[in-house]
């Protein structure tokens, strides 16, 4: 029986842009190209400047980019964050049981994901409504305004296509899990070899270029360990040291390179972390097999689903005070708990950075300068990061049919059994329920610790977007070994779903 909150998608689904699932298997080198394609269309969408709109114009809003997969003044603007907040917003909802919905049915499914797209192209327009109208791009024009609606508008839907092209088998994984993986993979190459002018003794390039620099001019490489840029007051006397700036503006350092090196290794080995439970065919006598409990059983989902629940924090608090708070006289107190905001000195990319309220405890420190400074900040950033996985994690268990029940239906009905148990649903039910709610547990503090204590030694990419490009490596490795699975034993296509 469908929910009635789903029921009130079946009017709006044929009208909905959609991608026909294939109805042939789809060879390997299809899915090879159809990938490529997408991840081709999406890197020249991250180049192609919005028409209309000054160089330059816009704020930088940094916390946004490597998770959403944004490029400031671009097509790509808004990245996928209307998507992933629209998928959150009803996985929430779901959760809380606010409204019915049995993820294993599948006309409930296909509701649920229509019901998805519907929110994500809202979203889309509400974001570019927001981003224009708080003065994103400074003053626009009427023309200008509507003639970039339209362009952000268009791009969301092309992307939110190019996902569920992806995700359908036209090719593998996801959509949204490839544009991260590309967004950070571009991130930590910018970090290592970006080139720029010798502004602040080491220059403000990549480590590897300021490394070059600093050995060509003699410069003593200390300083190159952390980088924090520098300034001086206005105003201030000649001769006055220049103070070390604590604003969340970074350099990439020799300290964050072993850092982001050392957070791909660990998240490398909890990847490979699992609980095998045997497995039996009845098919085939004398075939065993083992099902794989992972430890980050749910994967990266729920470090996609917070980032972003931060990241949407972030971006309308920030619009709220330059709209409505920013002036000392009218402060609102409301506003003040959702966040406040200083001017950065020592930033010429960044206006203003966080300096209190939710936004402050949801902005992670990316020095441990920072971190000694402010200590509650960054305790309170890593419990709030650490609640959320879990709850994500917890939650995603039904809405992305990763539950005891749905599993053990799934390894029943491809005539698989635990040995030693009858082959019924209930037995092999409560088998797995001994396992995959702890694990998910377990998995989520893990990840948020790696993706919290990550940023605070300055690693590349930010620890988030770390953590879930090296998971998405892995889930594309898994994937091709399933493909490979799927051809030599095609009794394990019901398995994975084929």
């Amino acid at each position: 029986m469908v929910g009635r909150f789903l029921g009130l998608f079946k009017p709006v689904a044929r009208a909905v842009p959609e991608i026909k699932a294939p109805e042939r298997k789809v060879r390997f080198n299809e899915k090879l190209f159809w990938t490529a394609l997408v991840l081709v269309v999406f890197l020249v969408m991250s180049e192609v400047p919005l028409f209309g709109l000054a160089p330059g114009a816009g704020q930088e809003l940094t916390p946004l980019r490597v998770i959403f997969a944004s490029t400031r003044g671009s097509l790509m603007e808004l990245g996928i964050g209307p998507i992933v907040t629209g998928g959150l917003i009803l996985q929430l909802l779901i959760g809380s049981n606010m409204i019915e919905a049995d993820m294993g049915n599948p006309e409930d499914r296909g509701l649920f994901t229509t019901a998805n797209k519907v929110f994500a192209i809202i979203l889309t327009g509400v974001q570019a409504t927001a981003y224009i109208i708080g003065g994103m791009y400074g003053s626009l024009s009427g023309t200008a305004s509507i003639l970039i609606f339209l362009q952000l508008l268009a791009a969301g839907i092309i992307v939110l296509l190019m996902d569920e092209l992806v995700q359908k088998g036209w090719g593998f994984g996801s959509g949204i899990s490839l544009f991260i993986m590309a967004g950070v993979a571009q991130k930590v190459a910018l970090d290592c070899f970006y080139a720029s002018p010798n502004v602040d003794g080491y220059g403000s390039s990549g480590v590897f270029v300021a490394l070059a620099q600093a050995l060509a001019g003699g410069k003593n490489l200390l300083g190159l360990f952390q980088r924090l840029p520098t300034y001086v007051p206005s105003g201030s006397p000649t001769g006055t040291a220049p103070l070390l700036n604590l604003y969340g503006t970074q350099y990439p350092s020799i300290v964050g390179f072993f850092a982001t090196v050392a957070a791909f290794l660990v998240v490398i080995y909890f990847e490979g972390v699992r609980v095998e439970l045997p497995l039996s065919y009845a098919g085939y006598k004398g075939y065993r097999s083992k099902y794989p409990i992972k430890m980050l059983y749910v994967s990266n989902l729920p470090v996609i689903f917070a980032s972003a629940l931060f990241a949407n924090v972030y971006f309308f608090s920030q619009l709220l005070w330059n709209s409505y708070n920013s002036n000392p006289a009218n402060h609102n107190f409301w506003l003040n708990l959702l966040g406040t905001y200083i001017q950065n000195p020592a930033s010429t990319t960044t206006a203003f950075v966080p300096s209190g309220g939710l936004v402050y405890y949801v902005t992670a420190p990316r020095n441990m300068i920072q971190v000694g400074t402010d200590p509650v900040q960054a305790f309170g950033y890593l419990g709030i990061l650490i609640v959320f996985c879990v709850i994500f994690s917890l939650t995603w268990l039904e809405v992305g049919g990763l539950g005891p029940s749905t599993v053990a239906k799934q390894l029943v009905d491809s005539g698989m059994q635990i040995p030693g148990y009858r082959r019924s649903g209930k037995a092999v039910e409560s088998i797995l329920k001994r396992y995959i709610p702890a694990v998910t547990v377990i998995g989520g503090v893990i990840v948020g610790l790696i993706a919290g204590l990550t940023d605070f030694f300055g690693v590349y990419g930010s620890g988030m977007g770390i953590l879930l490009s090296v998971g998405i490596i892995y889930q594309y490795y898994e994937t091709l070994m399933q493909e490979r699975a799927a051809e030599m034993y095609p009794a394990f296509r019901r398995i994975f779903g084929e």
